[in-house]
Order: structure tokens, then sequence, then C-alpha cells
């Protein structure tokens, strides 16, 4: 082979495989900043509210919803 294809080469692997450790590397800094990150706590947090909230929503109405039908069956009688 020619020398200078050799050193070609050479230096499109090298470039190529330093291009590739530096993706792996960030892509392994984002998920451990990703992990430190309080978020999915918080959005677990605020699922448990809102959760809570719709169940506390959904018995109102039914409470409601009795209330009016208890109402309504005492004054046809």
């Amino acid at each position: 082979m020619n020398l200078a294809k050799i050193h070609d080469r050479l230096h499109i692997k090298t470039f190529w495989e330093k291009r590739i450790n530096n993706d792996c590397q960030y892509a392994e800094n984002e998920q451990q900043r990703m992990d430190k990150s309080a978020l999915k706590k918080l959005r677990g947090e605020w699922l448990v509210r809102l959760e809570n909230r719709t169940k506390h929503l959904k018995n109102l109405n039914d409470n409601y919803m009795r209330k009016t039908k208890m109402e309504k069956t005492a004054d046809e009688t």
C-alpha cells in the first residue's frame, strides 16, 4: 500500500475513534446530570398531588349527586 493511504487511513480511524469517545462521554455526563436532577422526584410528587385532587373532586361530586338525589326523592314523597 501507498504510505500516504496508510497515513490517511490511520488519521480517519483516529478521528472517528475520538469522535465516538467524545460522544459516549457526553452521553454519560448527560445521564449523570439527569440522574442528579430533582425533576423526576418533582414529577412524582405532582402526580401524587394531582391524583389526590382528582379523588377529592370525584368524592365531592359523588356526594353532591347523592345529596341531590336524596333531596329529590324526599320532595317527591
